[in-house]
């Protein structure tokens, strides 16, 4: 079982690179199943999620040809099963996104309940509803959703909540729909505009992405592109809280610094210097940081996937801070293991209260999903001695090349899988 074995109180400091966005990533792999013609997508993240859902894509007869590393091209002309397995989905929830993909191109989808990170539950509800309004029959049965029609035809649907996934999975089956579609209350994160923005590029005619209306006409055939990726706004927020927790200096490169604006908004509240590029952001922490309020809130507020990072950043700020987590009853669960470093935290419901102190202190801890394993090796960075993060799997799910990047900035940081290699590294970091 792989850890990460971490020697932590020493400021983080220099250049890291960001990947694309593996959640951008994974919508835009499944939508280019949606045309005959071969696809090349680059930018992409190496990480878990993409290479598991690659496999899925072959495993229904889409041809997959890994070009370099964060190259890959993909042709959807032999695809003949439309049935997306559980081993798959229970690995990497979002395979359901190829329902929306093989409806709109097939009109026949059938996939896996899903599965993913266990931060609550994230009903699939809106999905449903959206192929329904379409004109779709949807059935659960043995465990799997299966979607069919006819004819996709275009509809008004209006979302109850706005839902990131449902968004971009009844878009992708609206496009090759028949008429005009038009979805309200529609969530507005970069990766639902990018999705929008590739099938656009395959001759897709959305409009509105990235506004509460998207207007999507239908078009009969979709043909191939080649498509760079965003770059990963939650991969950049974490090494920017990263900076203000250790106290650092980092300068975080291939960003776009107006889908990080929630984020920098809170670390200079709590008294960091940011300063913004053009495709860059440098984050300073000098001396000791603020109390603040966090709520999280849908896309353009303060992103859920950055909670577990602001919460170890906070239990180190002087004062009392609070955090209100709006969107998974789950995130919370982080809250034990960094109180087993010394943290200060009080939860009730879906609010926390974070006394902030003076420093944590090294201890063994457990990642409970992807982005609370990524704030406990923040936490592991600030705390005085050794701490070793298990479960680390989750955290490779979704980072690409993690514990290099940090040692990169000075981070003593390794990933070892036998006692005799944390003997080593204590010895070697004394």
């Amino acid at each position: 079982m792989e850890q990460y074995i971490i020697k932590g109180g020493t400021p983080l400091v220099g250049e890291v690179q960001i990947g694309g966005a593996k959640n951008a990533a994974l919508a835009i792999l499944a939508a280019a199943i949606m045309t005959d013609e071969t696809v090349t997508i680059d930018n992409l993240p190496d990480v878990n999620d993409i290479n598991v859902l690659l496999e899925a894509m072959a495993g229904i007869g889409a041809t997959i040809q890994r070009v370099d590393r964060h190259t890959v091209k993909i042709n959807g002309g032999g695809v003949r099963d439309f049935s997306i397995e559980y081993d798959y989905i229970k690995k990497i929830r979002a395979s359901y996104y190829l329902l929306g993909a093989l409806l709109g191109k097939y009109n026949k989808a059938e996939v896996a309940l899903p599965g993913g990170c266990n931060i609550g539950s994230r009903p699939i509800d809106q999905h449903l509803k959206g192929f329904k309004a379409i004109g779709a029959e949807v059935v659960i049965e043995h465990g799997k959703i299966i979607a069919e029609a006819e004819q996709l035809t275009g509809t008004h649907l209006y979302f109850d909540v706005v839902s990131v996934g449902a968004t971009i999975n009844v878009m992708m089956a609206a496009a090759m729909a028949d008429g005009t579609t038009i979805m309200e209350n529609v969530a507005k994160e970069p990766h639902v505009v990018d999705v929008a923005n590739f099938l656009n590029s395959m001759g897709a005619n959305i409009r509105g992405a990235g506004t509460d209306v998207i207007k999507i006409k239908g078009v009969s055939k979709l043909h191939k592109t080649e498509y760079s990726i965003i770059p990963d706004q939650i991969e950049a927020g974490t090494f920017m809280m990263a900076a203000a927790a250790t106290q650092g200096d980092i300068m975080v490169m291939n960003v776009i610094p107006k889908h990080l604006e929630a984020t920098t908004a809170k670390l200079v509240e709590i008294g960091c210097e940011v300063e913004e590029f053009d495709d860059a952001v440098r984050v300073v922490a000098k001396g000791r940081l603020k109390h603040t309020q966090v709520k999280t809130l849908p896309y353009p507020g303060f992103p859920t996937d950055m909670q577990p990072q602001m919460g170890v950043t906070l239990a180190l700020c002087s004062g009392t801070s609070t955090i209100t987590e709006s969107i998974f009853e789950n995130r919370f669960k982080y809250l034990d293991e960094l109180a087993r470093m010394g943290a200060n935290i009080k939860v009730e419901g879906n609010s926390a209260t974070i006394e902030g102190v003076e420093q944590f202190s090294g201890a063994r801890v457990s990642a409970p999903d992807l982005r609370a394993g990524a704030a406990l090796c923040i936490a592991g960075l600030a705390a005085e001695g050794i701490t070793i993060v298990d479960d680390i799997v989750y955290i490779q799910r979704g980072y690409e090349q993690f514990e290099e990047k940090l040692r990169n900035l000075g981070g003593m940081i390794e990933k070892v899988s036998s006692e005799k290699e944390i003997q080593k590294f204590k010895f070697k970091v004394g």
